[in-house]
């Protein structure tokens, strides 16, 4: 038999388990046909990453997901890897480069690389072994990586299919441009934050008239790429103008007056300036409208030589000029404060710039639609369901994607450009000539794809897609994905749409979101804020499972949720009630067969209820995990755990473990290991290590708990009477207490308890539950009976159905102390009294005494008169 140590150390277990799993290859999945597959793709982290709060408690759910179906027979892959995320990299080896004074054009395009691919062998695999600190149980021999072999020919087959499909096209659009890290960004990566600007409101002259039109603009600077002023069509204050051109301030041009159903009448002054170049609604107008799109920034931000005196300026320090220039040609009207939402990159917190870029764009149209219709049509499915509106609303209002990126790491896109007629060709390598002109100086496009576009594939790619795997076949589509509700428009919608373009169905079933993980005062975790907590710090302190269970404990889907430490030590004293219980278990078995068995005909009505409780949570349970309600499933656990099991059923049985010459011993222990495996293994996919090692140390027939049968509902632990009978018996022992309680009885002080019920079943039941309800209520001894005969007047009594219970008043308390303590209080509480009324009763103090003090004595007068009536009142009791 295996004794646990007297106290649980994670410290000391956790990292021998996850070898022990690993080296068994718990984690690891084969095809096998037989099996219905259960397949959860990790999102991938970033190479740059360190395992925050929200990676926890991601991972954390999918690890329950996993490790709940491996226990149900599912043939489970978790499958990991880490995204090379472009962007993000890109930008930390740069900040590293020029502390050491280098550029990226120092070392050049693959130097680059090379100093790129040496980062990723140094930091990739950080965040890898932080995950497995939490004991997440990935297939880590099936790990992959956004830029490995098989996922960078998988990116270049789409990339090649949807141009052949005319899906991707190379033109200019709008874009999110970053004038420092001088890339297109997503908008995933724009940020948009609250500040305060302004309103400025110009005067365009109307040419050939003293006539002018107001417009109101947050960024002035742009008024150089304006092409045309638009008003609404039904705007009865602007028809006459439509048609008539405009003088552009600060210019020599002009530019015309249009009518578009964009323009709001109610907003600001009803006219809008159009800069088609500068931003994404005026490039719609510009386009329906055939206005020229002129840019009037550098890729830096700074004004180009199509903005005139300014050019070379920074943006900001350009618009204080212009302002200055308005000013002074009576241009400027006024300007207001105006709070409004500025987008800026995640990355550098630089300000973002809607530019007019040549690039290479995704058409969505096309794509969206089965992407939508899959949602509706219930192949789809988001936990909860709000986020499907969500999901929706984006799609049905999608814009081409831009999918290219001037950065070095990443994939780079196969377009190939002839130097001798300027043909484009696409193609998975440089070809040997121009398929047009047949020169053979070709070069590659400078981009690279976004970041998104790779992990978009990340439910096939990470299979063997293009090539139709064995793997593919058994494993995808994939079970469910587990994402945080920050991007679910731009991760979830993609993977959708590109598993229906290139396999023909939805990459998951379910969609389960969680929520954010705030600090105690509900502010999100934050480097600014100072208030960010370190998951491995928490892990060193109070063990991995304390952590995924207080991440978990009154989690709801698609909720944010607080962290607290006290709640971190409560979640760790829970594991350490398991132990003791276990270890008290083990105890007890020390002269028996660890492996004993029982017949059900064998139970007592205590060991039946407890039986027949952890069969119903069984199924209950379950229930909860299959509808992703494991907040609620494991706090039914928990609750079970600690208050029926513990608190009551071990209490019950104790005075039959510890007489040797109890028929019915047997059955306790029996029913007591029996009960604490279910609940160990319903626990496991929560807390892996601790359940692990009491599940060692409680049996020796099975190798671990992670492969071992989840529990399921037996009929024939079904014992509805038991549970009512044992139900009956804790109602009457709650009663005894509470009353005991009221009158400062201490546990030690044993007094007879009278059963008093006509009915005699009931009496039947407290005969049967005689010795643990003896115990538990704290009686000397129990008497059954159907009247109230022999019975003392005084007695004090408690009331349950069908049921009076009494208890000699004279046998719960020691008369002459009680009178000895109760005439000491009562003089303590007199003093109070008197000392109360003579301060009210002093004319000076009342006097000049603020009124809020005046009510506080009269307050305190009223609780201490109160007081004393009830001491005066339980004396009189006593001295009759």
């Amino acid at each position: 038999m295996s004794n646990l140590e007297k106290v649980y150390d994670p410290s000391t277990v956790e990292e021998r388990l996850y070898k022990k799993w690993m080296d068994n290859g718990y984690f690891h999945a084969e095809v096998e046909k037989d099996k219905e597959p259960f397949t959860i793709v990790i999102p991938p982290p970033n190479i740059t990453g360190q395992l925050h709060m929200g990676h926890a408690l991601d991972n954390t759910l999918q690890d329950i997901l996993i490790r709940y179906k491996r226990m149900q027979g599912y043939n489970t892959l978790w499958m990991p890897g880490t995204d090379h995320a472009s962007i993000a990299t890109e930008v930390k080896i740069v900040a590293k480069m020029a502390e050491e004074g280098l550029t990226k054009e120092d070392l050049g395009r693959e130097g680059f690389l090379k100093r790129a691919w040496e980062w990723k062998e140094e930091y990739g695999g950080t965040i890898i072994g932080q995950l497995k600190k939490l004991g997440s149980s990935c297939d880590w021999e099936r790990e992959r990586f956004t830029m490995d072999e098989g996922l960078s020919k998988a990116v270049q087959e789409v990339f090649i299919r949807l141009h052949e499909k005319g899906y991707i096209y190379k033109g200019s659009r709008i874009v999110n441009w970053c004038p420092i890290c001088q890339t297109t960004i997503s908008e995933a990566e724009v940020e948009h934050i609250e500040s305060q600007g302004n309103f400025y409101h110009l005067r365009y002259p109307v040419v050939g008239s003293d006539e002018f039109v107001e417009i109101a603009t947050t960024r002035p600077e742009t008024l150089l790429g304006d092409t045309a002023v638009a008003v609404n069509p039904k705007d009865e204050r602007y028809t006459h103008l439509i048609g008539k051109m405009l003088k552009l301030p600060l210019t020599d041009r002009e530019i015309p007056v249009i009518a578009d159903h964009y323009v709001d009448m109610e907003f600001g002054t009803g006219v809008v300036k159009i800069t088609p170049a500068h931003d994404p609604n005026d490039f719609e107008v510009g386009r329906r409208h055939d206005l020229e799109e002129v840019c009037v920034m550098n890729d830096d931000g700074t004004m180009n030589n199509l903005a005139g005196k300014y050019a070379g300026m920074d943006r900001y320090e350009a618009r204080k000029e212009m302002l200055k220039d308005l000013e002074e040609q009576g241009l400027l009207i006024q300007i207001k404060p105006h709070m409004h939402n500025v987008g800026t990159h995640d990355r550098c917190k630089t300000v973002i710039e809607p530019m007019v870029k040549a690039q290479w764009f995704v058409r969505m149209e096309e794509m969206a639609k089965p992407a939508i219709e899959a949602l509706k049509k219930g192949d789809l499915r988001f936990v909860p369901e709000r986020f499907g509106k969500t999901y929706l609303n984006w799609l049905e209002n999608i814009r081409d994607w831009c999918i290219s990126r001037q950065l070095w790491w990443g994939h780079r896109i196969p377009a190939y450009y002839c130097q001798e007629c300027g043909e484009v060709t696409i193609a998975r390598s440089m070809p040997e000539a121009c398929s047009k002109c047949g020169h053979t100086h070709l070069v590659q496009d400078e981009d690279t794809l976004d970041t998104w576009f790779s992990s978009a594939l990340w439910p096939f790619s990470t299979l063997g897609w293009p090539d139709n795997t064995e793997e593919l076949k058994h494993f995808y589509p994939t079970s469910v994905l587990v994402t945080g509700y920050d991007i679910i428009f731009f991760w979830v919608v993609r993977m959708v749409f590109s598993g229906l373009e290139q396999m023909g169905e939805v990459p998951f079933k379910d969609v389960l979101i969680h929520g954010l993980v705030r600090d105690s005062e509900g502010r999100k975790m934050s480097k600014s804020l100072g208030n960010g907590i370190d998951p491995l710090e928490v892990i060193k302190e109070y063990g991995a499972d304390a952590l995924r269970l207080t991440l978990i404990t009154g989690n709801a889907p698609g909720n944010d949720m607080r962290f607290y430490y006290e709640r971190v030590e409560a979640n760790r004293n829970f594991g350490n009630k398991l132990w003791n219980a276990t270890r008290f278990i083990l105890m007890n078995y020390e002269e028996e067969d660890l492996n004993l068995e029982v017949g059900l005909d064998e139970l007592t009505a205590a060991d039946k209820w407890i039986l027949s409780k952890v069969n119903t949570l069984a199924n209950e349970v379950t229930e909860n995990m299959d509808k992703y309600d494991l907040g609620i499933a494991v706090q039914k656990l928990y609750d079970f755990a600690w208050e029926e099991f513990c608190d009551w059923y071990i209490e019950m049985v104790k005075p039959r473990l510890y007489n040797k010459e109890d028929a019915t011993r047997h059955a306790a222990l029996w029913t007591l290991k029996t009960v604490m495996i279910n609940v160990l293994k319903m626990l496991h996919p929560y807390i892996p290590f601790i359940t692990e090692e009491i599940f060692m140390g409680l049996q020796d027939r099975e190798e671990s708990i992670m492969i071992s049968n989840w529990p399921v509902y037996k009929e024939e632990w079904n014992f509805q009477v038991e549970e009512e009978e044992i139900s009956l018996i804790k109602e009457a022992v709650r009663s005894i207490r509470n009353v005991r309680s009221e009158m400062n009885v201490p546990p030690s002080r044993k007094a007879q308890v009278f059963v008093v019920s006509e009915n005699e079943k009931v009496l039947d039941i407290f005969n049967r539950g005689k010795v643990f309800f003896a115990t538990l209520a704290s009686a000397s001894e129990v008497v059954m009976q159907k009247d109230k005969a022999g019975i003392d007047e005084d007695a004090v009594s408690a009331v349950i159905p069908e049921t009076v219970l009494y208890m000699p008043l004279a046998e719960l308390v020691d008369f002459e102390k009680e009178i000895e303590r109760l005439t000491k209080e009562k003089a303590k509480l007199q003093s109070e009294v008197d000392r109360v009324v003579k301060k009210l009763s002093n004319e000076g103090f009342v006097a000049k005494a603020p009124a809020k003090l005046i009510e506080e004595e009269k307050a305190k007068q009223a609780k201490y008169e109160a007081m004393l009536a009830e001491v005066v009142a339980r004396l009189e009791k006593f001295n009759k």
